[in-house]
């Protein structure tokens, strides 16, 4: 008797591929924005982006076959507390410089 195959797990083929050509092409469109020289407030939301997009970045070596979509939210995830907790620690540094330099009262 044949067995049924087992379910399929991870993205297809196809389905990396689109993932990774959307980080990449989501990056050149954050270029585009940042080097046109037409609109200050496209200007911004490249600037965003490019941010955004330079994250998202990390996640183009998970866009393999077979891979799962849970590694690639993980890795998602990882990613963005990372990005929060240097940003914390960035704003927080900048506050007691703030302090440090201030004239004393």
């Amino acid at each position: 008797m044949n067995a049924p195959p087992p379910p399929r797990r991870g993205m297809s083929e196809r389905q990396a591929r689109t993932l990774e050509f959307g980080i990449v092409g989501a990056s050149l469109l954050a270029l585009v924005l940042i080097f046109q020289p037409f609109s200050l407030d496209l200007f911004t939301l490249g600037a965003a982006a490019i941010v955004i997009v330079g994250l998202a970045f990390n996640l183009v070596p998970l866009a393999q076959p077979g891979k799962t979509w849970r590694s690639v939210l993980i890795a998602a995830i990882v990613i963005v507390v990372a990005f929060a907790i240097v940003t914390l620690l960035s704003l927080g540094m900048a506050k007691l410089y703030g302090y440090y330099i201030s004239p004393p009262e």
